[in-house]
């Protein structure tokens, strides 16, 4: 099953969520059956950011989306944890400083973009400025609604320098959130995670359902496309998500370089040190 076409929302296309069940799992009834399939995913996402880094000449920006307790913070921990940190960021975007707010909303993203052979993970995005300003009224529409071009048009030219971009809705239910929520008080290790925004957000779910149909509609190009990944089971996003990204590195056919020395003369020299040091032990 090609993931990456499942679940990817077609330029174009327009999208109704109300149609989309967060609960699917293609089938798959429980955590357990999946624990293999996720593991070796993981594997080979350890290995392919390696590729990645080592041959620098290509980059990765994954957007990762959703309403509060959707799991994006989960998602950075179960499955891009396995990369290296010396080639993975997170960069996270909350309210925008005074600083930042001088600016054009897109300022503040330039200067996170990934550098050749880096990932970078973004916990929320420059979709917040067609989204939370959208629903709280922040900017007017007349200001929101040219963003899409705006945004569009940004994500084509970092494709033309080599940043390949992946962007991910994790779309659950109402209910699941609320449970989510539920868990969070119930467990105090997860206290410091609680806000009384985030049930004040709830009543504003109509509102970002229509803004996130109208992001997903018109943003999800050739160059950046937007996978909608059903997200009420934490085991399925994962093996969505992790496999997604899989198919996207493997695609871009990476390669291991060349050494950049003589392997061979360096050998040797290792070989006769190796000796030396060894003659030397013996005599004293």
């Amino acid at each position: 099953m090609k993931y990456i076409g499942t679940f990817q929302v077609k330029p174009g296309s327009k999208v109704h969520l109300n149609k989309i069940n967060p609960g699917f799992t293609a089938g798959h009834k429980n955590r357990a059956l999946v624990k293999d399939k996720v593991e070796k995913y993981s594997r080979c996402l350890h290995d392919l950011q390696y590729h990645l880094y080592a041959e620098g000449k290509h980059s990765l920006l994954i957007c990762l989306q959703g309403l509060d307790a959707a799991g994006k913070d989960g998602i950075i921990n179960h499955v891009f944890g396995v990369m290296n940190p010396q080639g993975t960021r997170v960069c996270g975007f909350k309210v925008p400083t005074k600083e930042e707010a001088a600016h054009d909303f897109l300022w503040r993203i330039e200067k996170q973009i990934p550098a050749k052979g880096e990932v970078v993970i973004f916990n929320r995005s420059h979709y917040e400025d067609v989204l939370a300003a959208r629903v709280h009224k922040i900017v007017p529409e007349e200001v929101w609604s040219k963003r899409y071009d705006f945004i569009n048009c940004f994500e084509k030219r970092l494709l033309a320098g080599g940043t390949h971009i992946l962007k991910f809705f994790l779309y659950i239910s109402p209910q699941e959130q609320l449970k989510r929520f539920r868990q969070r008080l119930d467990d105090p290790s997860r206290h410091w995670k609680i806000s009384e925004a985030d049930y004040e957000e709830r009543k504003f779910w109509s509102e970002y359902a229509r803004a996130y149909e109208d992001v997903l509609s018109k943003t999800s190009t050739a160059h950046a496309p937007w996978y909608i990944i059903p997200s009420d089971h934490k085991w399925f996003r994962n093996l969505v998500v992790s496999k997604i990204v899989n198919e996207k590195l493997e695609s871009l056919k990476m390669k291991l370089p060349s050494a950049q020395v003589d392997v061979g003369e360096i050998r040797r020299r290792y070989h006769e040190a190796q000796k030396k040091g060894k003659e030397g032990a013996i005599k004293r």
